[in-house]
């Protein structure tokens, strides 16, 4: 298959009716506050556990057409021991994953921000 007819295929894949994209991209901070206020510590093992729960729910793949993962999603493995990006493949759910690494101020633009993680992406995407 070409380049061209793999991104159709997937194009296809994500905007079926009747599903969505699930942003399952929380950064380190951001899950620690979801995790926080039910007393669940922030450890790579609940992280985890979390994720894999997540994308092994009975049923998830008649509501999820595709998913948004943090960079750590992509070394993690489920509970049976399948890389998690693979679980959802499996499941008719296309594995994404958030490329950018937040916002940082400008240098000399009080107020604006710039999208880092842009910079060496590249080398970060053969990874």
């Amino acid at each position: 298959m070409n380049t061209q007819d793999e991104l159709q295929a997937t194009i296809a894949k994500l905007i079926r009716p009747g599903k969505g994209i699930l942003a399952a991209d929380e950064s380190l901070p951001t899950i620690a506050k979801r995790f926080q206020p039910l007393g669940i510590a922030n450890t790579d093992e609940n992280r985890r556990a979390y994720r894999s729960l997540l994308f092994t729910a009975p049923g998830a793949e008649e509501f999820i057409s595709g998913a948004i993962l943090f960079e750590e999603t992509l070394g993690q493995r489920a509970d049976d021991g399948a890389p998690l990006p693979e679980v959802l493949d499996r499941r008719g759910i296309v594995p994404g994953i958030k490329v950018d690494k937040g916002t940082a101020s400008l240098v000399n633009a009080p107020g604006d921000l710039i999208t880092r993680g842009l910079d060496g992406l590249p080398e970060r995407l053969k990874g």
